[in-house]
């Protein structure tokens, strides 16, 4: 019987997996560790002696900027490959913290060595992800400078709602957020009084609506289009991989 793994079904979802490579990637989860919402995963430079596999509740990366704020980098799902960053220092070059109770399945950088050394195919996948996460960062970091805070807003909970599907074949147009305004603010580079005030006018427009914590996305298009998005995670090409 192959041993059930969260990464393992996120990958599957791009690419189909044989056993042996779902069962090597099930030896990452081995050891699971509950965590308290907000308790400390890793600290930004200290030695790297973990990464983690995310199997439930939600996590984030982050960095305290010169001036004391703080800016998330990214919001980890089930089934993401936490702190894939730290893969290449010594130092942790980010903060992870939990942002709800989670699980987490800590592993070395050996045990890594191992599944890629063994599983190249896999390797190559997680590459792949790796860059298409670059290029969603690019995107994010072009939004910064360059696009209104609506636009900011917009393509922000697109990018939550796409990222989400991918773990949660139910979510059709709506999802449960799970993050403050602040939080949210910390993501793009904006106070919360004007995320607040950003997702207000969208519900006005008829783009979004809210209802206990959960957020439904109305206009799809519309909200590509006033976000300037474009979703990474789709229409990747990975015909040309080795087949299992």
């Amino acid at each position: 019987m192959v041993a059930t793994s969260c990464f393992a079904e996120k990958l599957a979802d791009y690419l189909p997996l044989s056993d042996a490579e779902k069962t090597a990637l099930a030896r990452l989860e081995e050891n699971p560790r509950k965590v308290k919402r907000g308790a400390m995963i890793q600290r930004v430079n200290e030695t790297v002696t973990e990464l983690f596999v995310l199997r439930e509740g939600r996590v984030m990366s982050f960095v305290i900027l010169p001036d004391g704020s703080r800016q998330i980098l990214r919001v980890y799902f089930p089934g993401d490959f936490i702190g894939s960053a730290s893969t290449i220092y010594s130092k942790a070059p980010e903060s992870l913290v939990a942002l709800s109770d989670s699980i987490i399945c800590p592993f070395d950088r050996a045990s890594l060595g191992r599944l890629l050394d063994a599983h190249p195919r896999v390797a190559a996948l997680l590459f792949l992800l790796s860059t298409a996460e670059r290029v969603a960062m690019t995107d994010r970091l072009a939004a910064l400078g360059r696009t209104s805070a609506k636009a900011r807003v917009a393509a922000f909970l697109l990018d939550m709602f796409d990222r989400l599907r991918v773990v949660d074949e139910t979510i059709v147009d709506s999802f449960d957020l799970k993050l403050t305004q602040e939080e949210i603010g910390d993501s793009i580079g904006l106070t919360s009084v004007h995320v607040n005030r950003m997702i207000r006018q969208m519900e006005q427009e008829g783009l979004i609506s809210r209802s206990s914590g959960r957020i439904t996305l109305i206009d799809m298009a519309r909200l590509e289009e006033v976000g300037h998005y474009t979703n990474r995670l789709k229409d990747m090409d990975l015909d040309w991989l080795p087949a299992t």
